[in-house]
């Protein structure tokens, strides 16, 4: 129960975390606000122009229309959809690309990762090596011609600004042409043409230039334009068109919508020439007809003599004529209903009893001319056709007459309400809110790392009770200096406390450990330990070194032994070199005691250093002559304090163990985890060793978990003045 409510998340735990933590979360918000910041300088600015259209249901026309030639040029309103495809289609894009030099890209060369910012704001670079081909602010070039050959299309060519004019050209095969500005640049075994028209760029300046096929720019463009309508059946198209050039995104989005335009306006035209087209090759047939018809009644007339109609047969002849037109107004308009519905209509059924009825009629009247005499019957037949004839081509004269006029006054169903026009903001990036999402995502990290530390340091030790729990006694507790802890990270050596800062609490804990020491070393063989610990970075080294100082400073002779023949650094703190004989010089017979020890920074303290670090530490210290370093430091100090390696990492510290007085283990506060602890106390039991007391370093009581407990004194001296 008592580890499911200790497994529990406690806010009021992680708020502390969090407000020790507030430093570094506020680092980290400043540097995600810089970061956004930089982020936001150095990106190329995208702006946004928009337009406005407005598909009408019909063309406007200012002249009347009869039915039959509206039936044949079609009345119904474009479908916003389908115009919409038609905006984005490679007929108008393309025409757009090819009128506006689409294809041709050119990228100055910039300076890698910061380079955009050079070019966007007059920040001042170095004009030497390299530095002079990257771009800087208010420099451009100008191309009038370009064109490669269909093997370099989407291909990179460089051209590097020369002097007086020139320029010089870097093909995708590597070889280099020459050119001046101004003049056409034409190599016709390469194939390649340039026009640089205008340069506004200092000599040594670099830019790329690239030709994009056709489809590829077309492709660029589309991405970057879009249309939408307004509403649902509106026909208000909204187009729009993004890119990093103000005047050049109005200029692109005008030529669009105005090649949308053209392209309406001649489809309207298209179909009204198209039926003036097929009028006027029926119109000569026609003719041919009429004149066929006039003729031939002329020749029967003259042959037969002259022939008068009666009266009756004149009635008879205009009554077939009228019918007979009628038939052919319901036949068009049958062909028109057809379109739009099926014989089953109401209206289609009317048009279909009309005819029938027109039909029955115009039998009855041929049924009458029949009974007529066959010279009138013949002349009126012949009257018939010439009068039909009439008719047909007056109607077809009319119908193109009306046909001319609407092509002339088309002026098509698309109707511009707002030309293109930029808007007054950016669209991306956006630097307000970059900046906040970059201060966001900082804080977020912030936060994300001091509780991760948080968690990371209850991992360890928390408070002396658990310690307790393992049976065995803690000598001393020695608290978290932030100083020294800032100073050792510096300069890479521990600080000696009871040197630089005597009146430290630290100092004063660690004569606190030399007093625990005195008594519990009273029944020790020898008068000398080993300090170990599990892991690096607990503090043994630097526990080893104040406590030998305050010992010192007692009195008494000590000398540290640096037993750490592996990664031993203890030799910085006492002025030596590194590769100076030391114990493994002495373990191995090549040097005595006496020779290598040397003379700490205050009195009576010596140190035997690691020395070069030998291929087999572990054997040296298991010969008799360590056995033999012992006894002669037993007998020359009256402490010696061998620093051994962490022991969950190498079995040296068992060794030193089975030939000092007795061996302490050092745990750091929050950082040393209890299973590391007993691992190394099994270790020991195992080899027949026990540690004679921990030394719990680096507590920090503002760490502490809740149940802990923390204490702190002060010693203020002042200096009597008599």
């Amino acid at each position: 129960m008592e580890k499911q409510l200790n497994d529990e998340i406690d806010l009021a735990d992680v708020l502390l975390k969090l407000v020790r933590g507030w430093l570094s979360i506020l680092a980290f918000a400043v540097t995600g606000a810089i970061v956004a910041a930089l982020i936001v300088v150095n990106t190329i600015p995208i702006y946004r122009a928009d337009a406005m259209l407005q598909l009408e249901e019909q063309a406007a026309n200012p002249f009347a229309m009869s039915s039959d030639l509206a039936a044949l040029l079609g009345d119904s309103g474009p479908s916003s959809s389908a115009e919409i495809e038609l905006l984005r289609s490679r007929l108008v894009l393309g025409q757009v690309v090819a009128a506006h030099n689409l294809a041709w890209v050119v990228e100055p060369h910039r300076m890698p990762v910061l380079g955009v910012m050079f070019t966007r704001y007059p920040i001042p670079m170095p004009q030497f090596g390299v530095l002079r081909s990257y771009a800087r602010n208010g420099e451009s070039i100008r191309l009038d011609a370009f064109s490669v050959p269909p093997r370099w299309l989407d291909e990179w060519i460089r051209l590097e600004i020369g002097e007086n004019g020139s320029y010089t050209l870097r093909l995708p095969d590597d070889s280099e042409i020459t050119g001046q500005a101004g003049q056409l640049l034409m190599d016709n075994e390469r194939g390649v043409a340039l026009t640089l028209a205008e340069v506004n760029a200092p000599v040594g300046r670099v830019y790329w230039l690239k030709h994009l096929e056709e489809i590829r720019a077309i492709a660029n463009l589309n991405s970057s334009f879009s249309v939408s309508e307004a509403g649902r059946n509106t026909g208000i198209l909204r187009t729009t068109i993004t890119g990093p050039d103000e005047t050049l995104n109005e200029r692109i989005l005008n030529a669009i919508i105005q090649t949308y335009q053209r392209q309406n306006l001649n489809r309207s035209t298209a179909q009204t020439q198209s039926s003036a087209d097929f009028i006027a090759q029926q119109l000569p047939e026609a003719e041919r007809r009429l004149n066929d018809a006039v003729r031939t009644l002329s020749e029967y007339r003259e042959a037969q003599g002259s022939i008068d109609l009666e009266f009756e047969a004149q009635a008879l002849l205009e009554q077939i004529s009228g019918i007979e037109t009628m038939l052919l107004d319901l036949q068009r308009r049958e062909d028109e209903l057809r379109q739009r519905y099926t014989e089953s209509h109401p209206t289609y059924r009317a048009l279909l009893d009309e005819r029938e009825r027109l039909n029955s009629r115009l039998q009855s009247l041929r049924d009458q001319a029949a009974a007529l005499p066959q010279m009138q019957l013949e002349v009126l037949n012949q009257m018939r056709e010439v009068e039909l004839a009439q008719q047909i081509y007056t109607q077809m004269q009319t119908r193109l007459q009306e046909i001319e006029v609407m092509r002339a006054s088309t002026i098509g169903n698309v109707r511009i309400i707002d030309a293109a026009a930029s808007q007054l903001n950016k669209v991306k990036p956006s630097g307000s809110r970059t900046v906040a999402l970059g201060l966001i995502v900082g804080l977020a990290l912030g936060v994300a790392r001091a509780v991760a530390a948080g968690l990371d340091e209850q991992k360890g030790i928390t408070d002396i009770k658990q310690l307790d729990a393992l049976g065995i006694s803690v000598l001393a507790t020695i608290s978290y200096s932030k100083e020294s802890d800032t100073k050792s990270r510096r300069s890479g050596r521990y600080p000696i406390m009871a040197i630089e800062r005597p009146t430290d609490l630290v100092t004063e804990a660690f004569r606190s450990l030399r007093t625990s020491l005195h008594f519990s070393m009273l029944d020790a063989q020898t008068k000398t330990i080993a300090i170990t610990s599990s892991h690096p970075g607990a503090g043994k080294s630097f526990c080893a070194l104040n406590l030998a100082a305050v010992t010192a400073q007692a009195g008494m002779r000590v000398c540290v032994v640096d037993t750490d023949m592996r990664r031993g650094q203890l030799w910085r703190h006492f002025g030596t070199q590194r590769f100076n004989d030391g114990l493994g010089t002495v373990l191995a017979g090549d040097a005595r005691a006496e020779d290598v020890i040397v003379k700490g920074p205050i009195d009576n303290l010596f140190f035997l250093p690691a020395g070069k670090y030998p291929p087999n530490p572990a054997e040296l210290l298991m010969r008799r002559t360590f056995h033999e370093l012992v006894a002669y430091c037993d007998a020359n100090f009256d402490l010696t304090i061998f620093d051994c390696p962490p022991v969950l990492a190498v079995t040296d510290p068992i060794i030193v163990a089975r030939e000092t007085g007795a061996t302490f283990y050092v745990a750091r506060h929050l950082l040393t985890p209890l299973g590391e602890i007993e691992a190394a106390i099994h270790s020991f039991e195992a080899a027949g060793q026990k540690f004679g007391g921990i030394i719990m370093n680096g507590f920090d009581p503002k760490k502490a978990g809740s149940n802990s407990y923390g204490y702190g004194y002060r010693y203020h001296y002042q200096k009597r003045e008599d």
